[in-house]
């Protein structure tokens, strides 16, 4: 597994931990990382997108409330939801990034740790996410 898609695992997990468990951020990073130990480029990519998530947590919400039609952020499962913060993140602060390369990890993301339904509500947000933006470049 690349490093990369090693790190959205983590940032996802903490993610994760501080939004059910309501911890800061820092403290769920620090228990992954003394429960796993993981290596330093993955835990500094992962860190980064933490952050980034952190500091534009407010912004995210909104974008993804706006494009999910009839579905708060609240009641969306807690994995979907930080999948979709995450993949968010990427896709309006990170340019870096490919926006369909966070797409398509967003949706082994929820492969992997959501229902079978999770793969298609997370594809279709970000889509329509990315859509936008495309339109305003």
């Amino acid at each position: 597994m690349g490093v990369r898609r090693k790190a959205r695992e983590i940032a996802v997990q903490i993610l994760y931990q501080a939004d059910v468990a309501g911890v800061p951020f820092k403290e769920a990073f620090a228990t992954y990382e003394g429960y796993f130990n993981p290596s330093r480029k993955v835990l500094e990519f992962a860190r980064e997108l933490v952050d980034g998530v952190a500091q534009h947590q407010k912004q995210i919400d909104q974008t993804i409330e706006e494009f999910s039609k009839h579905w708060k952020l609240s009641r969306m499962s807690a994995i979907d939801r930080n999948i979709l913060r995450l993949a968010t993140y990427e896709l309006l602060f990170r340019e870096d990034i490919p926006p369909k390369v966070s797409i398509n990890e967003a949706i082994e993301l929820a492969k992997a740790f959501g229902t079978d339904e999770s793969a298609a509500f997370v594809n279709g947000i970000l889509d329509a996410i990315y859509k936008k933006k495309l339109k305003e470049s």
